[in-house]
């Protein structure tokens, strides 16, 4: 039964998009489960003319390899112009994209102007400091609330683009009354009120060329599972940015864990024989929340890098530079844990080349009591403090290693420390962004 899972065992940008796109070599078909634009994954090819960066906000980064089928799933948001748009960024990059290749569920839902209008009307009015929350203001939280409250517009009405432009201009109604009494803005504040007609014109273009994607994706993927095809099921963002299992209120607004990836998907359980867990061999967090091994000053600034370079750590969707600090092992085993993860992906691990030192959270403390697994789960972590065990570092070029014995001692000794203290065993380890810089660790 070849479902694979991969999911980000941490708040996201874990490099999870590289994986999907190296492990896409041997499957079939890839699928995004949830999530929308807010997720970007990057992917670098070394080609003839020199590296190739492609940037993925709702394709699957399989598509990359040109045998792979994506399908993007019903748990998604989608906002038909910006995938209209990165389809055609990938065929300007050589990609097919054709309904042969990418097939969308009719049951995913759609983003507007108006979901964004709110997105960000909403994030605006909320106090500073503790009450942002850091949303990417890409309308996902308000389509997934317009799903939930049964009045969402889901990508089957593409099939029909005249009805869905009348429900794209009485959505658009609603939304420019909400503006207006909830948050204030009347017409005189000009772009905060939307222009319905002119919107809805647009949704009925976008759905004349997005209607041949559409596909029952779930019987889809059914069939071809029975075929033993192998699917690789891609999740967006991390763990601890689930709706349920992360650092509540500061997550996402869907489920981006394994369990998520049956119902974004229509799929059964049955059919998972891998749930691989992707992980830097050190801690990112974009955006507001919690974050206990958080480094400040120079140590962060060593971490996160200048951002010349894809490698550096600012975000692929907002351009955001990334908080950064130490790999937390407390909050991975319970990633670990939560997903079922059977094996590990550590990428990044050549960022900590040079360093003398390296810290690595083993558990916390909290008056005056030491903690290795959380007591109510990761929502606030305010109270606990992290205990490092300092680890030796290495001044040895990693960028070129292919198997664990390539390593240098210290290195290998951090991974067998990782392993040692999460229980699962490490499969991979990213040594560079090209999708050749791979360690095969078992």
């Amino acid at each position: 039964m070849p479902l694979h899972i991969i999911i980000g065992a941490q708040w996201g940008d874990e490099g999870k998009g590289r994986i999907t796109d190296l492990l896409a070599a041997d499957a079939q078909i890839v699928a995004r489960y949830s999530g929308g634009d807010n997720a970007g994954h990057t992917v670098t090819v070394n080609g003839p003319a020199g590296p190739q960066i492609f940037k993925l906000h709702l394709l699957p980064s399989g598509l990359i390899q040109p045998h792979v089928v994506g399908v993007l799933g019903h748990g998604m948001v989608i906002n038909p112009a910006r995938l209209l748009e990165e389809m055609a960024q990938l065929r300007g990059l050589g990609i097919q994209v054709s309904p042969e290749r990418v097939k969308i569920s009719y049951a995913a839902h759609l983003i507007t102007p108006a979901h964004i209008a709110l997105d960000q009307a909403d994030e605006a009015a909320r106090a500073e400091g503790e009450g942002k929350l850091g949303t990417t203001g890409r309308g996902i939280g308000p389509a997934y609330t317009d799903k939930t409250a049964r009045r969402g517009l889901r990508a089957e009405l593409m099939l029909d683009p005249e009805r869905l432009g009348d429900r794209v201009a009485e959505h658009v109604a609603v939304v420019n009354d909400s503006l207006k009494h909830r948050y204030g803005q009347s017409p005189l504040d000009g772009p905060a009120v939307l222009d319905g007609d002119s919107i809805a014109a647009d949704y009925t273009a976008h759905a004349r060329e997005l209607a041949p994607y559409l596909a029952e994706t779930s019987l889809y993927l059914h069939r071809r599972l029975q075929e033993k095809a192998v699917v690789l099921a891609e999740g967006a963002q991390g763990t601890l940015l689930d709706l349920d299992l992360g650092t509540y209120p500061y997550v996402t607004s869907s489920s981006p864990t394994s369990a998520g990836a049956f119902v974004g998907l229509g799929i059964a359980p049955q059919f998972a024989v891998r749930i691989i867990g992707v992980t830097k061999a050190f801690q990112t967090r974009v955006g507001a929340g919690p974050f206990p091994t958080e480094a400040f000053g120079a140590e962060a600034e060593r971490l996160r890098g200048t951002g010349e370079n894809p490698w550096d750590e600012f975000g692929t969707t907002t351009g955001r530079p990334r908080r950064c600090g130490w790999l937390d092992l407390v909050l991975l085993r319970y990633a670990l844990r939560v997903n079922g993860v059977t094996e590990l992906v550590l990428t990044k691990l050549d960022v900590l080349t040079g360093l003398n030192s390296i810290q690595l959270c083993t558990a916390y403390q909290a008056n005056s009591q030491t903690y290795t697994e959380l007591p109510l789960g990761p929502a606030d972590l305010a109270p606990f403090r992290p205990v490092y065990e300092p680890m030796t570092g290495w001044t040895e070029d990693i960028s070129g290693a292919r198997t664990l014995a390539d390593l240098p001692p210290a290195a290998r000794h951090y991974v067998a420390r990782i392993e040692e203290l999460t229980g699962v065993p490490v499969s991979l380890i990213s040594v560079g962004p090209e999708r050749s810089q791979i360690v095969l660790a078992d």
